[in-house]
C-alpha cells in the first residue's frame, strides 16, 4: 500500500516564504511524475508544478519565478518551495504520484502502476 503524506504550509505574510513536502512510503518499486496541485472551494482542481523524475519540471503559468518544485528521489519526497506568497495563494494544496508499487504474494513479485495522491496541505497568506 503506498500513502503520500503532506507537511508544511499553514500561516504565511504577503512577500513571504512557505514550504510544502510530500513523502510517498510503501511497496514502492519506482516513481515516476510528482506535482502539486491546488484547489480551491467550488473550483477545479489545477496544476501548480510537475517534476518528472529525471528533474525536469513544469509550472502554472501563476507561479512561475515565485514558486519552485524539487525532489529527492532516495527519499521518495518532492517539495514545494513557495516564495513571494499572495494572498490568492491561499487554498489546500495536494501532491500527487505516479507510483509503481509491489507486492509479494507467495513468493511473486505483483506490480501495479496508479496515481495517487496526498490528503492535502492547507496555505494561508495575510497580513
Amino acid at each position: 500500500q503506498v500513502q503520500l503524506v503532506e507537511s508544511g504550509g499553514g500561516l504565511g505574510q504577503p512577500g513571504g516564504s512557505l514550504r510544502l513536502s510530500c513523502a510517498a512510503s510503501g511497496s514502492i518499486l519506482s516513481i515516476g511524475d510528482m506535482g502539486w496541485y491546488r484547489q480551491a472551494p467550488g473550483r477545479q482542481r489545477e496544476l501548480v508544478a510537475s517534476v518528472t523524475s529525471a528533474g525536469t519540471t513544469r509550472y502554472a503559468d501563476a507561479v512561475k519565478g515565485r514558486l519552485t518544485i524539487s525532489r529527492d528521489n532516495a527519499k521518495n519526497t518532492v517539495i514545494l518551495q513557495m516564495n513571494s506568497l499572495k494572498p490568492e495563494s491561499t487554498t489546500l494544496y495536494y501532491c500527487d504520484a505516479d507510483v509503481t508499487a509491489y507486492r509479494d504474494v507467495e513468493d511473486i513479485f505483483h506490480f501495479h502502476a496508479a496515481l495517487y495522491w496526498g490528503h492535502g496541505a492547507q496555505v494561508a497568506v495575510s497580513s
